[in-house]
């Protein structure tokens, strides 16, 4: 009897065939790797962690997007760039999932409440999310060129399939999005965070993450924002004190390429 799957994926199936159906999921041995982390060192399971990246697009970190057009200082939300680009290769060679988490708000914005707009519009003159001012394409907007991720992240890996995509429109990226469901499909209950800014939609979404129980680490060198330099402090105290740990994204590259090549630590 030919045996079949049913399931999004390998790592959440049941197997059927024409007499049964086993709801026994597919084992996922252990990869166990060390890493330095703060406050301590780390141990965790490459077989059961994602890398969520959060707000690397057009509108936060491209020269022409809707926050440079409004004055803001972007060149600190591109330095993680080559951070991302540099290791994110050896993530996905160790089958660690990839997940991009953008703002991406319906077309009349009737998803999102006052509070939610408030924030970029803070005198309710109709500028923000949604608007087409000043850089002539939708803020934001689920579709549009600053919802996109920014050129240099989507090759190779992001622009081939290999790589999960989700539209947030919240701060969070578990508020009302599929991210959740995604997750845990994936069968992952570690979650490494990169992204921008680290003190706001990052931050946010690695807070829910750890509320619903997930094990949470930022990234360090693979993170950023463009707020005052004591809110990057706060963040990364607040992150060590109270929910998880601090880590950077090479260490982790590292030790997933020894982890392929059998030298797990």
């Amino acid at each position: 009897m030919n045996a079949r799957t049913i399931g999004p994926g390998d790592r959440n199936a049941w197997t059927v065939d024409e007499q049964r159906i086993s709801l026994v999921r597919a084992p996922r041995p252990p990869r166990p790797v060390t890493i330095d982390a703060l406050p301590v060192a780390v141990e965790l399971d490459l077989a059961r962690t994602a890398v969520i990246i959060v707000d690397m697009q057009n509108d936060f970190c491209h020269p022409d997007g809707w926050l440079a057009s409004i004055g803001v200082d972007v060149s600190g939300a591109r330095g993680v760039v080559d951070a991302l680009v540099t290791n994110l290769p050896a993530i996905r060679r160790a089958d660690v999932p990839v997940l991009w988490v953008n703002w991406g708000t319906f077309p009349g914005r009737m998803n999102l409440p006052p509070n939610a707009l408030h924030v970029y519009d803070p005198e309710g003159r109709g500028v923000g999310i949604g608007s087409i001012e000043p850089t002539g394409h939708p803020v934001l907007q689920r579709g549009s060129w600053g919802a996109a991720v920014i050129d240099e992240l989507l090759a190779p890996g992001a622009a081939d399939g290999a790589d999960t995509w989700i539209a947030k429109h919240r701060m969070s990226g578990f508020w009302d999005t599929e991210l959740d469901s995604v997750l845990r499909n994936l069968a992952v209950d570690t979650l490494l965070f990169a992204g921008v800014n680290a003190d706001q939609c990052v931050l946010a979404t690695l807070i829910d993450a750890a509320c619903a129980g997930y094990d949470v680490v930022l990234l360090e060198d693979a993170s950023a924002t463009t707020s005052p330099a004591f809110c990057w402090d706060a963040t990364l105290y607040n992150v060590r004190q109270c929910f998880g740990f601090t880590t950077t994204l090479v260490s982790i590259a590292e030790a997933a390429s020894s982890s392929i090549a059998g030298g797990a630590t």
